[in-house]
């Protein structure tokens, strides 16, 4: 492409993955996101729950000072606390709504926009469909109570079912079933779509993405390991494109973008471009925030150069 990628898109970050250290909410957020802020490469940034109030206030001032378009991301919260929004225990389920409407309280006071998530763990065979709509009706809660304190959007990641979250949401044909029920609700309710987790769901970029164009609202690009179990970058860890076991690269990139240009996602549209946003970290020996990101960088802009 011609064009520069940053007519089409908002390139973002996730910052708790590529820092991990902050998906405990603690520590010096602030000057870590004011490391990435200062990046002119990226238009917006992913954080998640900071503890502290003042530090969340300073984290807010760095993204607020650097114009960056903000996301939190509520997936921490639900991974590290083994919350389940499908579960069929009353009080386990309420109790995740709960902590994730805390979530979205942080996230209007960061300056959000979105708000991701994912589904609680895939249930037994026979109690799929009760999880399912027990999952909509939690979605429905949470869609409700942001919308009584401003715009914010939600965004339902999809996961894989099997391999590493074994989540319910696990594919994105079951992810459509259910934004078609929670939009009957929450018209704003849309889907996250992630290159790293399509080898995990047995998909292809086209399968994913035609089958979500009409719901999606975010993109993650970034990559897995699934053939070596015994390699410790196994799963759903987002490491770097650059590792030699890794699924996704260049080719696949580029693959993932075209088909964000073919389903209309990506559109050069000043007022209104998508955020497409990386979500890789440092896993091995040597490698640091700055190393994964730079690398992803390079990903990006060579699959856009040869699209």
């Amino acid at each position: 492409m011609k064009e520069s990628l940053h007519d089409y898109m908002k390139v973002g970050i996730v910052h708790f993955m590529a820092d991990p250290a902050a998906m405990t909410g603690e520590g010096e957020i602030a000057a870590s996101v004011a490391r990435i802020a200062a990046d002119e490469f990226f238009d917006a940034i992913e954080v998640t729950h900071v503890k502290d109030p003042a530090e969340r206030a300073a984290v807010a001032e760095v993204v607020s000072s650097a114009g960056m378009t903000v996301g939190f991301g509520g997936q921490p919260l639900i991974l590290r606390g083994k919350l389940n929004l499908n579960s069929t225990d009353d009080a386990e389920r309420a109790a995740a709504i709960e902590t994730l409407k805390g979530g979205i309280d942080q996230a209007y006071e960061l300056g959000a926009g979105k708000f991701g998530f994912l589904s609680g763990p895939n249930p037994p065979a026979d109690q799929r469909e009760r999880a399912l709509g027990l999952l909509a009706d939690s979605i429905v809660q949470l869609g409700r109570y942001a919308a009584s304190k401003g715009d914010l959007t939600l965004s339902l990641e999809t996961f894989d079912d099997s391999t590493d979250k074994c989540a319910l949401i696990g594919t994105n044909r079951l992810a459509c079933e259910l934004a078609r029920e929670v939009r009957k609700a929450i018209p704003s309710f849309g889907l996250m779509v992630d290159l790293s987790h399509l080898p995990m769901q047995g998909e292809t970029v086209h399968q994913a993405l035609s089958e979500t164009a009409e719901f999606i609202n975010h993109a993650h690009i970034g990559n897995c390991v699934i053939r070596d179990p015994s390699d410790p970058a196994y799963g759903d860890k987002h490491p770097a494109f650059s590792h030699p076991k890794g699924e996704n690269n260049v080719p696949q990139v580029r693959e993932f973008l075209r088909g964000l240009l073919d389903i209309g996602y990506l559109r050069p549209d000043p007022a209104e471009r998508p955020i497409v946003a990386f979500e890789v970290q440092p896993l091995g020996a040597g490698e640091s925030t700055q190393t994964v990101v730079a690398d992803a960088k390079r990903v990006l802009r060579e699959a856009w150069r040869t699209l």
